[in-house]
Parts: C-alpha cells; sequence; structure tokens
C-alpha cells in the first residue's frame, strides 16, 4: 500500500515506521518545523519490540506533492484537526481513504460531513509513545495494537487490504466488524486513564496507591458506559469491569499520552476528549459529574502555559 501519514508525531510515525519496515510505501506529511526535523535527524523507533531506523523518509509538505496514495493515517491531536480538512479534501479527491485514530468520537462526523461518509473508515490506536529531543519515537509500552473496520459497505476491500498490510508489519491488529463500539471502549478508557493521571499529575502507580483516587476513575468508567449506552451503543458492565482492571494491571510507571504532554508543557487534548464527553451529555440529557470535574481540572492546563 502507499499511505500517507497525516501528524508524523509519535503515534504516526511509530505505525508508519512499522509500516515502511514491512516493505510498504510511506509518506510523511508534515508541516515545516517537523519536516525540518526529519531531515535533519532521521526517524528511528526505540521499542521493546524492536527497534528500527527508517532508511529513507519520504517527507511532503503539501498534498500536491503526494500521487497515488491508498490510504490516509490521519494521527493529529483533536485541536488539530480542523487545520487537517483543506489537505484531506485533496488526498480524497485523489482517491484516498481516510484512516482517523484520533481520541474520542466527535471527529467522525465532522470528517464524514467534509470529506463524504464514504470516506472514513473507523479506527483506534493502543499505544503509549513519545517523541524524544531529536524527534524520535520512544514506544514505552508492551502493545502497539490498531483496530480498524468499515463504517460503509465501499470500505470492506479497503479494510481486508489493510489488514494484510498491518499482518506484515511489527504491530498487532484486528480488523473489527462493530468498529464504533469499539471506539467508545477506547473512549470510555482513555477518557478515565488520561483523566485521572493529568488530573493528579502522578503516573498510574502513583494513582494507584490511593483506593480513593483510583475510584474515581472507575466512576469516570461508569459514566462513559451510561453516556455510550444513551448513543445507542452496546458497552456493558463486564466492559467497564474489564476496563478497571486493565488499567489497575498497567505498570507502576506507565501514564497516558496527555499527561506526558502535560509534563512538556505542551496543550492538551482535554477539550476533544472529556469536553467532547460533556457535549455528547448534553445532546442526550446525563449528568457526567465525575468527567466534569476531571474536565475542570485540567482546563487551566490546557494551553501548556502552566
Amino acid at each position: 500500500m502507499k499511505i500517507v501519514v497525516l501528524g508524523a508525531g509519535a503515534l504516526g510515525a511509530y505505525y508508519g515506521a512499522r509500516w515502511q519496515e514491512a516493505g510498504h510505501e510511506v509518506v510523511y506529511l508534515v508541516r515545516e518545523g517537523r519536516a525540518e526535523q526529519l531531515k535533519d535527524n532521521g526517524l528511528t523507533i526505540y521499542s521493546e519490540l524492536g527497534d528500527y531506523q527508517v532508511p529513507d523518509v519520504q517527507i511532503a509538505q503539501d498534498p500536491e506533492e503526494v500521487e497515488g496514495a491508498d490510504l490516509v493515517f490521519l494521527s493529529v491531536k483533536g485541536y488539530h484537526l480542523h487545520g487537517t480538512i483543506e489537505w484531506l479534501k485533496q488526498l480524497v479527491q485523489r482517491g484516498a481513504k481516510i484512516f482517523p485514530v484520533l481520541n474520542g468520537i466527535e471527529h467522525l462526523p465532522t470528517l464524514q460531513k467534509e470529506l463524504g461518509e464514504e470516506a472514513v473508515i473507523g479506527g483506534l490506536a493502543y499505544i503509549i509513545a513519545t517523541l524524544d529531543d531529536k524527534g524520535h519515537v520512544i514506544h514505552s509500552s508492551p502493545f502497539h495494537d490498531l483496530v480498524f473496520g468499515p463504517l460503509h459497505p465501499s470500505q470492506q476491500s479497503l479494510c481486508e487490504e489493510l489488514s494484510l498490510a498491518c499482518n506484515q508489519a511489527n504491530m498487532s491488529s484486528r480488523q473489527s466488524p462493530h468498529i464504533l463500539e469499539d471506539m467508545w471502549s477506547k473512549y470510555m478508557f482513555i477518557t478515565a486513564f488520561s483523566g485521572i493521571t493529568t488530573s493528579t499529575n502522578l503516573s498510574i502507580g502513583d494513582v494507584k496507591k490511593t483506593p480513593q483516587t483510583l475510584g474515581i476513575a472507575k466512576r469516570v468508567l461508569e459514566e462513559m458506559k451510561s453516556l455510550a449506552n444513551a448513543h445507542e451503543i452496546e458497552i456493558t458492565q463486564e466492559q467497564v469491569e474489564n476496563a478497571f482492571e486493565r488499567l489497575k494491571g498497567l505498570d507502576h510507571e506507565m501514564t497516558s499520552s496527555m499527561h506526558q504532554d502535560r509534563r512538556k508543557g505542551l496543550p492538551l487534548e482535554v477539550e476533544h476528549l472529556h469536553g467532547g464527553a460533556l457535549r455528547l451529555g448534553d445532546d442526550r440529557d446525563i449528568a457526567l459529574p465525575y468527567i466534569q470535574t476531571i474536565h475542570a481540572m485540567i482546563k487551566p492546563f490546557e494551553n501548556g502555559e502552566i
């Protein structure tokens, strides 16, 4: 496949490199700052699951430079989504489909409205990674999972091709016939994980030392289940319990990407994640007091100025 990575931060660069390692053509469509960093330093993955130095980093700074792309792997932060729309429109007009792995749910209707329902497949990523000061990827989790599936019948063949590409690469992947449910399940987990670690400014191990604090994460999971159910998504109490056990099973030093961004003084996706949940709750007249509190606690750090 020919894959365009739009958003070559830690997540996009990681999966792009893994596809390239497996022999697929990958183009990193980036802004000037990241382009210069990639030109100067190249791209290397440091991971317990296998280091990899990309031998030839193809860089583009305008979609006009990209020909014949099959897929656009959209891995920008939620607050950068609207800035990508015009580039995405150009790539879709040339035949590419969009595979977004943004956290949350609200980006789907936005992309479908702007690009058309046939252009956007469903997807999500489970990975914890960050960039070092040279722009290389530090992959710190024992998992690197992609889940994807069609949101329109016309996308089935593309998803089959993507499944083959992922199976060839050093990553875990799964094609799902219930991708919306999977996305909501991930949304539930990340809202709790990122919320509790970022609001407390603690790794998950330090959160687990205080049962009362860890219990707030459980309440967030339960509120997200209620929110999903109100939007006709079948998330069960068993899935809540499994998510909580997974949270408790994370290594002591592990933390969320949002908390890593807070530590670095970078902008935070709190409005895309927790703010999005509150808006979706308002749509169904559902109160989410724990999520509302977490949202309020993180909000002062949103712009990375504190």
